[in-house]
């Protein structure tokens, strides 16, 4: 069993990793030929599945193993792999391994930065016999021609190479253990819709959440629930309602992307987004979310992709985050459409029955 690779595109995998550790602390990360996978199944509140290609963040990407597809299973712990990715950041390299000290297996993380040294300096140091107050030197042989004393200064600097190695304890998973985990299932949305920066939405469903907290009786014993609320005609409310207060904030103008029909199991014409949009704008979909579970999920806005959410009326709710590869420069930004070769996509699903997250790679099924 082998696996080495290059980090690339290491804060996006810090950003994404800063995500999955608000929800719980142990990832299961599956590793096959084409895709790394992240799994997190609390005990309560959201579940996260991640599936990323491996060249949003891996570079000279090597798997070895004995299973279907070279496939490794792993029990990681997410903090220490966040401290390491934090300490990998402008970095010049930087590499992931799978080691064993002592017996126990590791992921070990490599980080090569460069430093600069200060070479040295002397200043103000007079030879002897020059200048004026030279004491009891010798004999001065320049009279006819005065030298000013000057300081000598040694400020070349030179750069080394620093090399840090962070060791990451992991457990090895069998096959059989994890082969019983399901991704869940969710049907066909009723309106799907682009959301406002997820980081504005969380400031305000924060706010919400403390008014709640602030305002109910028995905060202590109950958290806040918050409805969503979208339509076909580019509209997203979100309320709070108590019994002291009532509180809503509505956004206008948002974009209902176009499906894929390629991909939809039903004709477009038959598609619950399409029954959605013909009711007219007073024909909503809605979701309750527990509030504070809701801003842990909204962390994913680390990431910084736009954010398209699918609605399934009073069911759940799945968030596209559509994530550029931009270790390419200018022209990795230029690939950021939806759809584009070189981007991924995180889902997350949260619902009364199936209160998860999933991330996947590849287009969702909207066209732009």
């Amino acid at each position: 069993m082998r696996f080495r690779t290059d980090l690339r595109n290491v804060r996006t995998f810090s950003k994404l990793t800063a995500a999955l550790s608000s929800l719980e602390k142990i990832a299961w990360v599956r590793l096959d030929d084409d895709t790394v996978r992240f799994t997190v199944i609390p005990d309560t509140g959201s579940q996260v599945w991640a599936s990323l290609s491996v060249p949003l963040i891996f570079d000279n990407y090597h798997i070895q193993s004995a299973e279907p597809n070279n496939t490794i299973n792993l029990e990681l712990p997410l903090q220490p792999l966040l401290r390491a990715l934090k300490s990998a950041i402008g970095s010049s390299y930087a590499n992931l391994r799978l080691t064993k000290k002592d017996g126990l297996p590791m992921l070990s993380m490599t980080i090569h930065t460069m430093t600069r040294d200060s070479g040295g300096e002397a200043r103000g140091r007079k030879a002897p016999g020059f200048g004026a107050n030279s004491g009891e030197a010798e004999e001065d042989h320049f009279t006819s021609q005065s030298f000013a004393p000057e300081p000598l200064e040694l400020t070349m600097k030179r750069e080394r190479e620093k090399i840090i190695t962070q060791d990451i304890p992991v457990r090895v998973l069998h096959p059989d253990t994890v082969e019983t985990i399901m991704q869940p299932k969710v049907r066909e949305p009723d309106v799907h819709i682009q959301l406002p920066p997820l980081l504005q939405l969380k400031a305000i469903s924060d706010r919400f959440t403390k008014l709640a907290l602030t305002t109910s009786t028995n905060s202590r014993y109950s958290t806040p629930k918050l409805v969503l609320q979208a339509n076909m005609h580019g509209s997203l409310r979100l309320s709070l309602h108590t019994d002291t207060l009532s509180i809503t904030s509505t956004w206008t103008g948002l974009e209902n992307p176009e499906l894929d029909e390629s991909q939809l199991p039903v004709p477009i014409e038959e598609h619950p987004s399409t029954i959605f949009k013909r009711a007219g704008p007073d024909r909503w979909a809605t979701v309750r979310v527990d509030g504070r579970d809701w801003s842990r999920v909204l962390s994913v806005g680390r990431l910084e992709g736009r954010v398209i959410a699918c609605f399934c009326d009073e069911h759940a709710l799945i968030l596209y985050v559509y994530v550029p590869h931009l270790d390419g420069g200018d022209q990795g930004r230029e690939e950021r459409g939806v759809g584009g070769e070189r981007e991924d996509v995180v889902t997350v699903i949260k619902g009364h029955d199936l209160d998860g997250v999933m991330v996947t790679d590849g287009a969702t099924r909207t066209t732009g």
